[in-house]
């Protein structure tokens, strides 16, 4: 899996995102190589995560397409082009239910990318 994508993750945990899920779509879609999504618990956490994320990445250098710059959504998107981070607060998590829109796509929970071999952080 790429790094980005990986550092990606450990920022949502980092700044307590719950329930971070990454999805391969590479094979099931040509939106996208990877769907990183996670829970906020309340609209400042949301905008934390988000700000966090675009942080790093304008660190390495990784051109951003769009991002949502607004206050008080349920779902907030960083668009990297080959990764989408989608952030959602329970409600709006919940209501659109991403994961379920893509069952065929493989599934990785944050614990399985942390005891993937080439991640230390226990």
């Amino acid at each position: 899996m790429d790094n980005i994508v990986k550092e990606i993750a450990e920022i949502l945990d980092q700044k307590q995102g719950e329930e971070i899920v990454v999805l391969d779509v590479s094979k099931v879609s040509n939106l996208s190589d990877y769907f990183l999504v996670a829970t906020a618990n309340s609209d400042p956490h949301m905008e934390a995560l988000r700000d966090s994320i675009l942080e790093i990445l304008e660190k390495q250098s990784v051109q951003i397409i769009y991002y949502d710059k607004g206050r008080g959504y349920d779902w907030l998107v960083i668009d990297g082009g080959y990764f989408i981070v989608h952030i959602f607060s329970k409600k709006g998590r919940e209501f659109y239910s991403l994961e379920d829109l893509w069952l065929n796509a493989k599934r990785y929970t944050y614990r399985e990318l942390v005891n993937d071999g080439q991640n230390t952080r226990q």
